[in-house]
């Protein structure tokens, strides 16, 4: 690329990149700070409810769910189950997408009477093209990651569970643990292990004494619990996996950006390459035709003095 223009049109394309990526960093920014200012404001009241189905259990563990695994504690469950992949719905997110559908196709290959279930427009395209047929696609929820679509999604699935189409519950998102750390996961939303839920006491909780009394009955209060359980899940997945597309925008963006600056550091270089050697060619073309002209202006002097003499 030695023309000058060109050089000069590459840098102002280059430039003109470097502000849209610049954009796009300081507005992932800001949607993942909203996210998970919202998703911090309502995590509380989840965490409470989980602490609840548990000491539910602690005080009664002989209490028979539909949500529990059968006594003889097998994970085998025969018929169908049911799959909610959570993705973007647009890319420019370094490896998030791709790691997450990576995950999905792991765990969804393993079991072949399935329904699946697709938040995300890059997830839907995805298991389109693996030939993986999907049940429903959630517009615009990954966008737009809000209690009233958290409980449409949970209110389709518990009632396929509750209704005995589907035997297990399964969830593909990714975990955002940091701003450097994210993880594509999948976990079991039901049944649940009962075991899983007497286990040791936490420091800050007292042991349960005096037996509680349930109204209508323990069974009751529990399927009641359990809604908002899952709910609770199904939003924060929602808000993790924002968040860590989000995340990863950012941190693509920004090496975008650091890209930009080193590329256009080599094109200033290339640029000044260029124009000093048109400099040094012109100089040393001026100063070859002032030399010329002087060679030329002494060859005639001489001449007339031979002509004179």
């Amino acid at each position: 690329m030695s023309n000058m223009k060109e050089i000069k049109n590459r840098i102002k394309s280059v430039r003109d990149t470097q502000k849209i990526t610049n954009a796009m960093y300081l507005i992932s920014s800001t949607k993942m700070r909203k996210a998970k200012k919202e998703h911090d404001g309502t995590k509380p009241y989840f965490e409470m409810v989980a602490h609840e189905i548990k000491r539910i259990f602690r005080t009664d563990s002989k209490i028979q769910s539909r949500y529990f695994f059968p006594e003889d504690n097998k994970e085998e469950l025969q018929g169908t189950y049911a799959y909610l992949v959570i993705s973007a719905d647009k890319g420019l997110a370094g490896a998030y997408n791709h790691n997450v559908m990576k995950e999905a196709l792991k765990v969804i290959s393993k079991h072949e009477d399935r329904k699946v279930f697709v938040v995300g427009e890059v997830g839907r395209r995805f298991l389109t093209a693996h030939k993986i047929d999907i049940e429903q696609s959630f517009l615009y929820t990954a966008q737009n990651p809000t209690l009233s679509r958290a409980r449409e999604i949970t209110d389709i699935l518990l009632d396929l569970y509750d209704n005995g189409d589907v035997s297990k519950l399964y969830v593909v998102y990714t975990d955002f643990k940091s701003s450097v750390s994210e993880e594509a996961t999948a976990i079991r939303l039901l049944p649940f292990h009962k075991a899983d839920l007497l286990k040791e006491l936490p420091p800050w909780e007292k042991e349960v004494k005096t037996p509680f009394e349930f109204m209508p009955s323990a069974e009751d209060v529990l399927d009641n619990s359990i809604r908002s359980y899952v709910l609770g899940i199904i939003y924060g997945a929602l808000v993790e996996s924002y968040c860590s597309e989000q995340n990863a925008r950012m941190n693509a963006m920004d090496s975008a950006n650091k890209n930009a600056e080193g590329l256009l550091g080599d094109l200033s270089i290339q640029y000044n390459h260029t124009r000093q050697s048109i400099i040094t060619q012109e100089i040393t073309e001026v100063s070859a035709g002032a030399k010329a002209m002087r060679k030329k202006r002494m060859q005639k002097a001489a001449k007339m003095k031979e002509v004179q003499g």
